[in-house]
């Protein structure tokens, strides 16, 4: 089990969110609050058997309003917030830092806090992943599409080269890959909770060259 995080922690991840604008603060409550009904709907009937109308008829609005959160269903499930906010933080590490370290040190505040804050909406969501192959595919785009994309930007700026550099491509595939596998771990049967321990020793691992 984690050592929980002292409330001023917990507080800082909430400031970043609470510093967006207000146009945007509001699109994430909504945001938020329809991802919260579809999540209890999903719980209640089934993922397959839950519409998109039904979800929007739970959260009172309209299903064209739900497509302009949410590109598909699948979407409500594997999108989050977290991406840009992990890459205000990373660019706040110390320059000396080598991306490994900066992102160990990123991952070490931000995991902590969103499994302490979020732990019922983050199981959830990584539970149904876990178990309905159209979620499992759309996460692999997910991450090609959002999660990658950050990660290498903030990577090349660090090290100073292009995002096109084939070399800042293959360490930042190897960064997803280590953070899938403590994912993989939690599904064979890891506590939730240790999931930022889990992720902080794979990029440990892959700081060292992944040594075997």
């Amino acid at each position: 089990m984690s050592t929980p995080l002292p409330e001023y922690a917990i507080d800082r991840l909430r400031d970043r969110l609470d510093r967006l604008p207000l146009r945007e603060r509001k699109k994430l409550r909504t945001r938020r609050a329809i991802q919260d009904h579809a999540l209890r709907l999903f719980s209640e009937r089934g993922y397959d058997e839950t519409t998109v109308e039904q979800i929007a008829a739970a959260a009172e609005i309209s299903p064209s309003t739900f497509f302009r959160y949410f590109p598909t269903k699948e979407d409500v499930v594997v999108t989050d917030e977290y991406d840009p906010i992990m890459a205000e933080m990373f660019r706040e590490q110390p320059a000396e830092l080598s991306p490994i370290e900066a992102l160990r040190a990123t991952f070490g505040e931000i995991l902590p806090q969103m499994y302490q804050d979020e732990l019922e909406t983050i199981t959830a969501r990584m539970r149904l992943t876990a178990t309905v192959p159209a979620l499992r595919a759309r996460t692999f785009e997910s991450l090609r599409e959002g999660t990658h994309a950050v990660l290498k930007e903030i990577i090349a700026e660090r090290v100073g080269r292009s995002t096109d550099d084939p070399d800042v491509k293959t360490f930042t595939w190897a960064v997803l890959g280590v953070l899938q596998a403590a994912m993989y771990e939690w599904l064979d049967g890891a506590p939730i909770e240790e999931l930022p321990a889990l992720v902080d020793r794979n990029l440990e691992f892959l700081s060292r060259g992944c040594p075997l």
